[in-house]
Protein backbone atom coordinates (compact mmCIF):
# COMPACT_ATOMS: atom_id res chain seq x y z
CA UNK A 1 0.00 0.00 0.00
CA UNK A 2 1.35 3.40 -0.93
CA UNK A 3 1.25 5.77 2.00
CA UNK A 4 2.15 9.40 2.09
CA UNK A 5 5.32 9.90 4.04
CA UNK A 6 3.77 12.30 6.50
CA UNK A 7 1.10 9.76 7.44
CA UNK A 8 3.70 7.09 8.09
CA UNK A 9 5.91 9.38 10.14
CA UNK A 10 2.87 10.45 12.17
CA UNK A 11 2.20 6.83 13.08
CA UNK A 12 5.78 5.82 13.62
CA UNK A 13 6.44 8.53 16.14
CA UNK A 14 3.12 7.57 17.75
CA UNK A 15 2.86 11.31 18.19
CA UNK A 16 4.25 10.99 21.67
CA UNK A 17 5.22 14.62 22.01
CA UNK A 18 5.99 15.78 25.50
CA UNK A 19 2.61 17.13 26.61
CA UNK A 20 2.33 20.37 28.47
CA UNK A 21 0.97 19.39 31.86
CA UNK A 22 -1.68 21.59 33.32
CA UNK A 23 -3.76 20.67 36.32
CA UNK A 24 -7.38 21.69 36.80
CA UNK A 25 -6.39 24.47 39.18
CA UNK A 26 -4.25 26.01 36.42
CA UNK A 27 -7.26 26.36 34.13
CA UNK A 28 -8.01 29.81 35.49
CA UNK A 29 -10.85 30.71 33.17
CA UNK A 30 -13.01 27.68 33.96
CA UNK A 31 -16.48 28.76 34.98
CA UNK A 32 -18.92 25.97 34.26
CA UNK A 33 -21.73 27.29 36.43
CA UNK A 34 -24.50 24.72 37.03
CA UNK A 35 -22.68 22.17 34.85
CA UNK A 36 -20.02 21.73 37.54
CA UNK A 37 -22.71 20.72 40.03
CA UNK A 38 -24.30 18.39 37.47
CA UNK A 39 -20.98 16.63 36.83
CA UNK A 40 -20.34 16.31 40.56
CA UNK A 41 -23.70 14.53 40.88
CA UNK A 42 -22.23 11.58 38.96
CA UNK A 43 -20.10 10.70 41.96
CA UNK A 44 -22.54 7.94 42.94
CA UNK A 45 -22.51 6.22 39.55
CA UNK A 46 -18.72 6.53 39.30
CA UNK A 47 -18.35 4.89 42.71
CA UNK A 48 -20.74 2.12 41.67
CA UNK A 49 -18.58 1.37 38.60
CA UNK A 50 -15.40 1.42 40.69
CA UNK A 51 -16.99 -0.87 43.27
CA UNK A 52 -18.20 -3.29 40.59
CA UNK A 53 -14.77 -3.58 39.01
CA UNK A 54 -13.19 -4.08 42.44
CA UNK A 55 -15.88 -6.67 43.23
CA UNK A 56 -17.62 -9.00 40.74
CA UNK A 57 -15.49 -7.82 37.78
CA UNK A 58 -12.20 -7.97 39.69
CA UNK A 59 -9.40 -9.45 37.58
CA UNK A 60 -11.70 -9.93 34.57
CA UNK A 61 -9.85 -7.49 32.27
CA UNK A 62 -6.49 -9.08 33.06
CA UNK A 63 -7.84 -12.62 32.67
CA UNK A 64 -9.41 -11.91 29.28
CA UNK A 65 -6.32 -10.05 28.06
CA UNK A 66 -4.11 -12.95 29.16
CA UNK A 67 -6.28 -15.53 27.39
CA UNK A 68 -6.25 -13.38 24.26
CA UNK A 69 -2.50 -12.74 24.00
CA UNK A 70 -1.59 -16.25 25.13
CA UNK A 71 -3.82 -17.68 22.41
CA UNK A 72 -2.72 -15.44 19.55
CA UNK A 73 0.59 -13.89 20.54
CA UNK A 74 1.87 -11.27 18.11
CA UNK A 75 -0.71 -9.98 15.60
CA UNK A 76 1.11 -8.22 12.75
CA UNK A 77 -0.71 -6.38 9.98
CA UNK A 78 -1.72 -8.63 7.11
CA UNK A 79 -1.40 -11.86 9.10
CA UNK A 80 -4.02 -14.58 9.46
CA UNK A 81 -3.39 -14.39 13.21
CA UNK A 82 -4.60 -10.79 13.30
CA UNK A 83 -7.83 -11.72 11.53
CA UNK A 84 -8.41 -14.69 13.82
CA UNK A 85 -7.90 -12.44 16.84
CA UNK A 86 -10.50 -10.00 15.50
CA UNK A 87 -12.99 -12.85 15.08
CA UNK A 88 -12.25 -13.88 18.67
CA UNK A 89 -12.95 -10.37 19.99
CA UNK A 90 -16.24 -10.21 18.12
CA UNK A 91 -17.38 -13.52 19.60
CA UNK A 92 -16.15 -12.60 23.07
CA UNK A 93 -18.31 -9.49 22.91
CA UNK A 94 -21.34 -11.38 21.61
CA UNK A 95 -20.97 -13.76 24.53
CA UNK A 96 -21.67 -10.75 26.76
CA UNK A 97 -25.06 -10.37 25.05
CA UNK A 98 -23.89 -7.28 23.16
CA UNK A 99 -25.26 -7.57 19.64
CA UNK A 100 -24.55 -4.20 18.01
CA UNK A 101 -21.20 -5.16 16.47
CA UNK A 102 -19.95 -4.45 12.96
CA UNK A 103 -16.61 -4.85 11.24
CA UNK A 104 -15.47 -2.60 8.40
CA UNK A 105 -12.97 -3.86 5.85
CA UNK A 106 -9.63 -2.09 5.47
CA UNK A 107 -6.83 -2.84 3.02
CA UNK A 108 -3.61 -3.20 5.02
CA UNK A 109 0.07 -3.84 4.23
CA UNK A 110 1.62 -7.25 4.72
CA UNK A 111 5.33 -7.08 5.55
CA UNK A 112 7.00 -10.30 6.70
CA UNK A 113 10.28 -10.23 8.61
CA UNK A 114 11.63 -13.62 7.61
CA UNK A 115 14.98 -14.83 8.93
CA UNK A 116 17.51 -12.34 10.23
CA UNK A 117 21.09 -12.57 11.35
CA UNK A 118 23.48 -9.79 12.29
CA UNK A 119 27.14 -10.63 12.91
CA UNK A 120 30.10 -8.54 13.95
CA UNK A 121 33.10 -9.94 12.00
CA UNK A 122 35.86 -7.46 12.85
CA UNK A 123 37.63 -6.63 15.10
CA UNK A 124 36.18 -9.82 16.63
CA UNK A 125 33.35 -12.21 15.88
CA UNK A 126 30.12 -11.66 17.83
CA UNK A 127 26.42 -12.23 17.21
CA UNK A 128 24.45 -8.98 17.31
CA UNK A 129 20.85 -8.88 18.51
CA UNK A 130 18.84 -7.03 15.89
CA UNK A 131 15.35 -6.58 14.48
CA UNK A 132 14.59 -5.28 11.01
CA UNK A 133 12.32 -2.26 10.83
CA UNK A 134 8.86 -2.58 9.30
CA UNK A 135 8.81 -2.19 5.49
CA UNK A 136 12.58 -2.69 5.25
CA UNK A 137 13.77 -4.50 2.18
CA UNK A 138 15.77 -7.66 2.63
CA UNK A 139 19.38 -8.29 1.73
CA UNK A 140 20.62 -10.53 -1.07
CA UNK A 141 20.59 -14.21 0.01
CA UNK A 142 24.30 -14.06 0.79
CA UNK A 143 23.75 -10.97 2.92
CA UNK A 144 25.65 -7.70 2.98
CA UNK A 145 29.15 -7.57 4.44
CA UNK A 146 30.67 -4.12 4.80
CA UNK A 147 32.75 -1.80 6.91
CA UNK A 148 30.90 0.22 9.54
CA UNK A 149 30.99 3.89 10.42
CA UNK A 150 29.30 5.12 13.60
CA UNK A 151 27.58 8.51 13.87
CA UNK A 152 25.56 10.04 16.69
CA UNK A 153 23.35 12.47 14.81
CA UNK A 154 22.17 13.59 11.39
CA UNK A 155 24.15 16.80 11.89
CA UNK A 156 27.32 14.78 12.36
CA UNK A 157 26.45 12.63 9.34
CA UNK A 158 25.92 15.70 7.15
CA UNK A 159 29.58 16.62 7.65
CA UNK A 160 30.85 13.23 6.43
CA UNK A 161 31.75 13.07 2.75
CA UNK A 162 30.00 10.77 0.31
CA UNK A 163 33.37 9.12 -0.32
CA UNK A 164 33.59 8.06 3.33
CA UNK A 165 30.03 6.67 3.37
CA UNK A 166 29.76 4.91 0.02
CA UNK A 167 29.65 1.13 0.32
CA UNK A 168 29.54 1.18 4.11
CA UNK A 169 26.99 0.27 6.79
CA UNK A 170 26.08 3.33 8.86
CA UNK A 171 25.34 2.82 12.56
CA UNK A 172 23.32 5.67 14.03
CA UNK A 173 23.67 5.69 17.81
CA UNK A 174 21.73 8.73 19.12
CA UNK A 175 21.13 8.69 22.86
CA UNK A 176 17.47 8.47 23.86
CA UNK A 177 16.04 11.92 24.59
CA UNK A 178 12.33 11.24 24.27
CA UNK A 179 10.43 9.09 21.83
CA UNK A 180 9.16 11.86 19.57
CA UNK A 181 12.65 13.35 19.25
CA UNK A 182 14.86 10.28 18.93
CA UNK A 183 12.46 8.21 16.83
CA UNK A 184 13.28 10.18 13.69
CA UNK A 185 16.43 8.07 13.36
CA UNK A 186 14.36 4.92 13.09
CA UNK A 187 11.91 6.39 10.61
CA UNK A 188 14.30 8.10 8.18
CA UNK A 189 17.88 6.86 8.71
CA UNK A 190 17.82 4.46 5.76
CA UNK A 191 17.03 7.13 3.18
CA UNK A 192 19.35 9.70 4.79
CA UNK A 193 22.27 7.27 4.58
CA UNK A 194 21.35 5.91 1.15
CA UNK A 195 21.68 9.36 -0.39
CA UNK A 196 25.42 9.14 0.29
CA UNK A 197 25.76 5.59 -0.94
CA UNK A 198 25.44 3.57 2.29
CA UNK A 199 24.47 -0.08 1.74
CA UNK A 200 22.53 -0.52 5.03
CA UNK A 201 21.78 1.20 8.33
CA UNK A 202 21.67 -0.06 11.89
CA UNK A 203 20.01 2.15 14.50
CA UNK A 204 20.48 2.13 18.25
CA UNK A 205 17.13 1.03 19.73
CA UNK A 206 14.84 3.88 20.72
CA UNK A 207 14.71 3.20 24.45
CA UNK A 208 16.05 4.67 27.70
CA UNK A 209 16.83 1.21 29.13
CA UNK A 210 18.03 -2.08 27.72
CA UNK A 211 18.92 -5.63 28.69
CA UNK A 212 20.36 -6.34 25.24
CA UNK A 213 16.89 -6.02 23.67
CA UNK A 214 16.38 -4.63 20.16
CA UNK A 215 13.26 -2.51 19.54
CA UNK A 216 11.56 -2.73 16.15
CA UNK A 217 9.07 -0.30 14.57
CA UNK A 218 7.97 1.15 11.26
CA UNK A 219 10.34 3.07 8.99
CA UNK A 220 9.69 5.10 5.86
CA UNK A 221 11.61 5.18 2.59
CA UNK A 222 11.83 8.51 0.84
CA UNK A 223 10.61 8.53 -2.75
CA UNK A 224 13.24 8.40 -5.48
CA UNK A 225 15.96 7.29 -3.04
CA UNK A 226 17.56 3.84 -3.25
CA UNK A 227 16.06 1.49 -0.66
CA UNK A 228 18.58 -0.16 1.65
CA UNK A 229 18.06 -2.64 4.50
CA UNK A 230 17.60 -1.08 7.93
CA UNK A 231 17.32 -2.57 11.40
CA UNK A 232 17.50 -1.88 15.12
CA UNK A 233 20.38 -3.09 17.24
CA UNK A 234 20.62 -3.07 21.01
CA UNK A 235 21.90 -0.18 23.08
CA UNK A 236 24.73 -2.42 24.24
CA UNK A 237 25.91 -3.33 20.73
CA UNK A 238 25.62 0.27 19.53
CA UNK A 239 27.78 1.38 22.46
CA UNK A 240 30.25 -1.43 21.76
CA UNK A 241 30.70 -0.37 18.15
CA UNK A 242 30.96 3.27 19.21
CA UNK A 243 33.88 2.44 21.51
CA UNK A 244 35.60 0.39 18.81
CA UNK A 245 35.10 3.14 16.25
CA UNK A 246 36.52 5.83 18.52
CA UNK A 247 39.60 3.65 19.11
CA UNK A 248 40.18 3.60 15.37
CA UNK A 249 39.50 -0.12 15.02
CA UNK A 250 38.13 -1.36 11.72
CA UNK A 251 34.58 -2.64 12.19
CA UNK A 252 33.01 -5.09 9.76
CA UNK A 253 29.48 -6.43 10.00
CA UNK A 254 27.44 -8.94 8.04
CA UNK A 255 23.67 -8.44 7.74
CA UNK A 256 21.30 -11.12 6.47
CA UNK A 257 17.61 -10.21 6.22
CA UNK A 258 14.98 -12.07 4.19
CA UNK A 259 12.20 -9.49 4.69
CA UNK A 260 9.49 -9.25 2.04
CA UNK A 261 6.62 -6.85 1.37
CA UNK A 262 3.71 -8.89 0.02
CA UNK A 263 0.41 -7.93 -1.56
CA UNK A 264 -1.99 -5.99 0.64
CA UNK A 265 -4.49 -7.97 2.69
CA UNK A 266 -8.00 -7.23 3.91
CA UNK A 267 -8.37 -6.59 7.62
CA UNK A 268 -11.12 -4.97 9.66
CA UNK A 269 -11.87 -2.25 12.16
CA UNK A 270 -14.28 -3.51 14.82
CA UNK A 271 -17.10 -1.25 16.07
CA UNK A 272 -19.16 -2.11 19.17
CA UNK A 273 -22.05 0.18 20.07
CA UNK A 274 -23.89 0.56 23.34
CA UNK A 275 -26.77 2.64 22.05
CA UNK A 276 -27.68 5.86 23.79
CA UNK A 277 -31.14 6.31 25.27
CA UNK A 278 -31.84 9.88 24.11
CA UNK A 279 -29.28 10.90 21.48
CA UNK A 280 -28.07 7.64 19.94
CA UNK A 281 -26.63 9.41 16.90
CA UNK A 282 -24.07 11.15 19.14
CA UNK A 283 -20.94 9.13 19.87
CA UNK A 284 -18.43 8.92 22.67
CA UNK A 285 -15.69 6.64 21.37
CA UNK A 286 -13.21 4.56 23.35
CA UNK A 287 -10.55 2.65 21.46
CA UNK A 288 -7.28 0.74 21.10
CA UNK A 289 -5.52 -1.06 18.24
CA UNK A 290 -5.58 -4.85 17.87
CA UNK A 291 -2.50 -5.30 15.70
CA UNK A 292 1.00 -5.50 17.11
CA UNK A 293 4.53 -5.98 15.93
CA UNK A 294 5.68 -9.53 15.26
CA UNK A 295 7.68 -9.83 18.48
CA UNK A 296 6.49 -10.41 22.03
CA UNK A 297 2.77 -10.84 22.68
CA UNK A 298 1.52 -7.33 22.02
CA UNK A 299 0.17 -7.30 25.59
CA UNK A 300 1.16 -3.74 26.42
CA UNK A 301 1.08 -2.41 22.85
CA UNK A 302 -1.78 -2.62 22.55
CA UNK A 303 -3.72 -5.52 24.02
CA UNK A 304 -4.29 -3.61 27.24
CA UNK A 305 -5.78 -0.64 25.38
CA UNK A 306 -8.12 -2.95 23.48
CA UNK A 307 -9.32 -4.73 26.59
CA UNK A 308 -10.04 -1.69 28.74
CA UNK A 309 -12.05 -0.41 25.76
CA UNK A 310 -13.76 -3.80 25.43
CA UNK A 311 -14.61 -3.60 29.13
CA UNK A 312 -16.54 -0.32 28.76
CA UNK A 313 -19.71 -1.64 27.06
CA UNK A 314 -19.41 -4.93 28.96
CA UNK A 315 -19.37 -3.28 32.40
CA UNK A 316 -22.13 -0.82 31.52
CA UNK A 317 -24.28 -3.63 30.05
CA UNK A 318 -23.82 -5.72 33.19
CA UNK A 319 -24.75 -2.76 35.40
CA UNK A 320 -27.68 -1.81 33.15
CA UNK A 321 -26.24 1.69 32.71
CA UNK A 322 -27.22 3.32 29.43
CA UNK A 323 -26.03 6.88 28.82
CA UNK A 324 -27.90 9.41 26.72
CA UNK A 325 -25.34 9.21 23.90
CA UNK A 326 -24.02 6.06 22.25
CA UNK A 327 -20.71 4.69 23.50
CA UNK A 328 -18.75 3.11 20.67
CA UNK A 329 -15.72 0.89 21.29
CA UNK A 330 -13.42 0.71 18.30
CA UNK A 331 -10.63 -1.81 17.88
CA UNK A 332 -8.42 -0.30 15.18
CA UNK A 333 -6.50 -2.47 12.76
CA UNK A 334 -3.03 -1.85 11.29
CA UNK A 335 -1.94 0.98 13.54
CA UNK A 336 1.70 -0.07 13.59
CA UNK A 337 2.41 0.28 9.85
CA UNK A 338 0.82 3.72 9.64
CA UNK A 339 -2.53 4.45 11.39
CA UNK A 340 -4.18 2.68 8.50
CA UNK A 341 -7.35 1.50 10.23
CA UNK A 342 -7.97 4.90 11.80
CA UNK A 343 -7.32 6.69 8.52
CA UNK A 344 -9.81 4.43 6.77
CA UNK A 345 -12.41 5.02 9.49
CA UNK A 346 -12.01 8.79 9.31
CA UNK A 347 -12.49 8.74 5.53
CA UNK A 348 -15.49 6.40 5.64
CA UNK A 349 -17.25 8.32 8.43
CA UNK A 350 -16.16 11.86 7.55
CA UNK A 351 -19.71 13.01 6.89
CA UNK A 352 -20.70 11.81 10.38
CA UNK A 353 -17.79 13.34 12.29
CA UNK A 354 -20.01 16.14 13.60
CA UNK A 355 -21.71 13.45 15.69
CA UNK A 356 -18.52 12.45 17.52
CA UNK A 357 -18.89 14.15 20.87
CA UNK A 358 -15.56 12.93 22.26
CA UNK A 359 -13.00 10.29 21.26
CA UNK A 360 -10.58 8.42 23.54
CA UNK A 361 -7.74 5.96 22.98
CA UNK A 362 -5.35 4.00 25.15
CA UNK A 363 -2.11 3.29 23.28
CA UNK A 364 0.68 4.18 25.66
CA UNK A 365 0.37 1.46 28.25
CA UNK A 366 -2.31 0.43 30.75
CA UNK A 367 -0.42 1.00 33.95
CA UNK A 368 -2.03 2.75 36.94
CA UNK A 369 -4.31 5.49 35.52
CA UNK A 370 -3.43 9.09 36.40
CA UNK A 371 -5.92 11.01 34.28
CA UNK A 372 -6.33 11.99 30.64
CA UNK A 373 -4.19 13.66 27.96
CA UNK A 374 -6.70 16.05 26.41
CA UNK A 375 -6.98 18.10 23.25
CA UNK A 376 -9.77 20.56 22.56
CA UNK A 377 -10.93 24.06 23.31
CA UNK A 378 -10.44 25.68 26.69
CA UNK A 379 -14.11 25.09 27.44
CA UNK A 380 -13.80 21.41 26.47
CA UNK A 381 -10.77 21.00 28.73
CA UNK A 382 -12.62 22.67 31.60
CA UNK A 383 -15.46 20.14 31.27
CA UNK A 384 -13.11 17.16 31.11
CA UNK A 385 -11.13 18.53 34.07
CA UNK A 386 -14.38 18.67 36.06
CA UNK A 387 -15.14 15.06 35.08
CA UNK A 388 -11.67 14.02 36.23
CA UNK A 389 -12.37 15.40 39.70
CA UNK A 390 -14.61 12.36 40.12
CA UNK A 391 -11.47 10.17 40.12
CA UNK A 392 -9.52 11.86 42.89
CA UNK A 393 -10.07 8.81 45.14
CA UNK A 394 -7.94 6.67 42.78
CA UNK A 395 -5.40 9.43 42.01
CA UNK A 396 -6.57 9.68 38.40
CA UNK A 397 -7.67 13.31 38.23
CA UNK A 398 -4.78 14.90 36.31
CA UNK A 399 -5.49 16.68 33.05
CA UNK A 400 -2.57 16.88 30.61
CA UNK A 401 -2.77 19.12 27.58
CA UNK A 402 -1.52 17.94 24.19
CA UNK A 403 -2.47 18.54 20.57
CA UNK A 404 -1.64 14.86 19.91
CA UNK A 405 -3.29 12.80 22.65
CA UNK A 406 -2.86 9.30 21.16
CA UNK A 407 -1.78 7.60 17.94
CA UNK A 408 -4.88 6.49 15.99
CA UNK A 409 -7.23 9.20 17.20
CA UNK A 410 -4.86 11.95 16.11
CA UNK A 411 -6.23 11.32 12.60
CA UNK A 412 -9.66 12.33 13.93
CA UNK A 413 -8.81 15.04 16.48
CA UNK A 414 -6.86 16.79 13.72
CA UNK A 415 -10.26 17.47 12.11
CA UNK A 416 -11.43 19.36 15.20
CA UNK A 417 -12.98 16.56 17.25
CA UNK A 418 -12.09 16.86 20.97
CA UNK A 419 -10.43 13.82 22.46
CA UNK A 420 -8.09 12.25 24.99
CA UNK A 421 -5.53 9.55 25.54
CA UNK A 422 -5.11 7.61 28.75
CA UNK A 423 -2.55 9.24 31.02
CA UNK A 424 -0.97 6.50 33.11
CA UNK A 425 2.13 5.73 35.19
CA UNK A 426 4.07 4.41 32.21
CA UNK A 427 7.64 5.37 33.08
CA UNK A 428 8.77 1.92 31.91
CA UNK A 429 6.70 1.83 28.72
CA UNK A 430 9.66 2.33 26.39
CA UNK A 431 11.65 -0.37 28.16
CA UNK A 432 9.38 -2.98 26.54
CA UNK A 433 7.98 -1.10 23.53
CA UNK A 434 8.21 -3.10 20.25
CA UNK A 435 10.34 -5.85 21.82
CA UNK A 436 10.14 -9.52 22.75
CA UNK A 437 9.57 -8.21 26.30
CA UNK A 438 6.05 -6.95 25.54
CA UNK A 439 4.31 -9.84 27.30
CA UNK A 440 1.78 -10.33 30.08
CA UNK A 441 4.60 -9.95 32.60
CA UNK A 442 4.41 -6.20 31.97
CA UNK A 443 0.73 -6.05 32.96
CA UNK A 444 -0.66 -5.85 36.49
CA UNK A 445 -4.19 -7.11 37.31
CA UNK A 446 -5.00 -4.37 39.83
CA UNK A 447 -3.76 -1.59 37.53
CA UNK A 448 -5.82 -3.00 34.67
CA UNK A 449 -8.87 -3.02 36.96
CA UNK A 450 -8.32 0.63 37.80
CA UNK A 451 -7.79 1.50 34.16
CA UNK A 452 -10.92 -0.32 33.02
CA UNK A 453 -13.00 1.27 35.78
CA UNK A 454 -11.74 4.79 35.13
CA UNK A 455 -12.07 4.38 31.34
CA UNK A 456 -15.64 3.09 31.70
CA UNK A 457 -16.81 5.69 34.20
CA UNK A 458 -15.24 8.61 32.31
CA UNK A 459 -16.84 7.51 29.04
CA UNK A 460 -20.20 7.09 30.76
CA UNK A 461 -20.20 10.54 32.36
CA UNK A 462 -19.12 12.28 29.15
CA UNK A 463 -21.79 10.37 27.21
CA UNK A 464 -24.54 11.19 29.70
CA UNK A 465 -24.09 14.83 30.73
CA UNK A 466 -26.55 17.38 29.39
CA UNK A 467 -24.10 19.23 27.11
CA UNK A 468 -21.96 18.17 24.18
CA UNK A 469 -18.22 18.67 24.48
CA UNK A 470 -17.71 21.97 22.61
CA UNK A 471 -15.54 22.46 19.55
CA UNK A 472 -13.99 25.68 18.28
CA UNK A 473 -16.58 26.03 15.53
CA UNK A 474 -19.38 25.38 18.01
CA UNK A 475 -18.27 28.36 20.08
CA UNK A 476 -18.12 30.51 16.96
CA UNK A 477 -21.70 29.56 16.06
CA UNK A 478 -22.92 30.56 19.52
CA UNK A 479 -21.17 33.94 19.39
Amino acid sequence: MLLKVFVIVLSISQVYSVPKRKSYSDLKSCNLGPLAKEIASYDTVVRSILDYVRGPFKGKTYAELAKFVDKFGARPSGSDTLEQSIDYLVQLTRDENIKDIVTEEVKVPHWVRGKEQFTLLKPRVKNINGLGFGSSIGTPPEGITAEVIVVSSFDEFSNISEHDVKGKIVVFDPKFVEYSVTNIYRTTAASVAAKKGAVATLVRSITPFSINSPHTGQQSYEENVVKIPTAAITVEDADLMRRMFERGEKIEVQIQMSATTNDDKISRNTLIDLKGTERPEKLVIVSGHVDSWDVGQGAMDNGGGVFISWAVPVILQRLNLRPKRTIRSIFWTAEEPGLIGATAYEAKHRNESHNIDFIMESDEGTFAPLGLVVTGTQEARCIIAEVLKLFESINASTLVESDSPSSDINVIVDTGVPGAGLYNANDRYYWFHHTEGDTMNVEDPDELDLGAAMWTAAAYVIADISVDIPRAQDKAKRS
